[in-house]
């Protein structure tokens, strides 16, 4: 087996990232950009080592923002805007725990996509 050589770590330093969080009943997932939209750091609660419904509760959620934050103060990021999408109870929790470790939240925005008249309806049902 070839020697595989390991790339180099590129260390980045950047002041305002933006947090995209997607919630869902089962999940949370975040991952970090910088405004550009190039990723940065990512996390969920499945990455964690949550399994089950434990994964969509708020406190997986909140220890997801914390180890995403922690390694964003390394990286001298201190603006966060905060882009959350779905209807699961993991939400809130993020922000509270980017807020809570020293990050500065800067916008919330809500980007759930809404249907403005949605699929068609089922036909009717014959009994």
């Amino acid at each position: 087996m070839a020697y595989k050589k390991k790339t180099k770590k590129r260390v980045v330093s950047v002041e305002s990232v933006i947090a995209h969080v997607k919630s869902s009943f089962n999940n949370t997932l975040v991952s970090i950009t910088t405004t550009d939209g190039d990723v940065l750091l990512r996390g969920s609660a499945g990455h964690l080592g949550f399994k089950g419904a434990r994964k969509g509760t708020p406190f997986a959620a909140t220890q997801v923002g914390t180890n995403l934050a922690k390694e964003l103060i390394g990286m001298g990021a201190r603006l966060v805007e905060v882009n959350m999408q779905g209807p699961g109870s993991g939400r809130d929790a993020v922000v509270r725990a980017l807020q809570s470790s020293g990050l500065n939240v800067t916008i919330l925005r809500d980007v759930t996509p809404l249907p403005h008249n949605g699929v068609r309806a089922p036909k009717k049902r014959r009994v």
